[in-house]
């Protein structure tokens, strides 16, 4: 069995498990690293409970927020979050993504939850423009429609890496 849970990823000069927005989940969560400009990636293990809500992260910390949920380490659903240019969600593994969705009952596909990787690299450069940062939309679709080594996080920690606010 792989890995469950959430990546809780934002900027901000205190700790973000301090922050009202996450302290539903703020017992559970411990600090996985931190990045130059007060980026800090959090890790909620077994994604039991409300983490909280990216857009009012965003809100709070008044910069770009992130939540990957990593399921059984095959997937990642990305949710993404920023003052300026609102929210969008994709998902990382998208073969395996269909497969968790294939018992749904709404009869919903993949390109109903989740944006198409093109389309998704589009509006991750805005969100990395909005951190000061830069990224290429080439290399956020190559990690957008890459397969995993193993685990699927892994992935994850490219995509932020390529947004550049948590390098590898």
């Amino acid at each position: 069995m792989g890995y469950w849970g959430y990546f809780v990823v934002g900027r901000g000069e205190r700790p973000l498990a301090e922050l009202d927005t996450l302290a539903g989940a703020a017992g559970g969560m411990t600090l996985h690293t931190s990045a130059p400009g007060g980026w800090q990636v959090w890790e909620y293990p077994g994604g039991r409970g409300d983490v909280g809500n990216m857009n009012d992260l965003a809100r709070e910390t008044g910069a770009p927020a992130l939540f990957g949920y990593v399921m059984d380490g095959d997937c990642v659903v990305v949710e993404a979050a920023s003052p300026e240019s609102g929210a969008w969600t994709t998902c990382l593994v998208r073969a395996s993504m269909a497969g968790y969705l294939e018992g749904q009952q709404e009869g919903l596909t993949l390109e109903d939850y989740f944006l198409e990787p093109s389309d998704a690299a589009e509006r991750a450069v805005f969100w990395a423009e909005e951190a000061g940062r830069t990224a290429s939309v080439e290399d956020l679709v190559e990690v957008l429609t890459a397969t995993p080594d193993r685990m699927a996080e892994n992935l994850f920690f490219r995509l932020l890496d390529r947004l550049g606010v948590v390098p590898l």
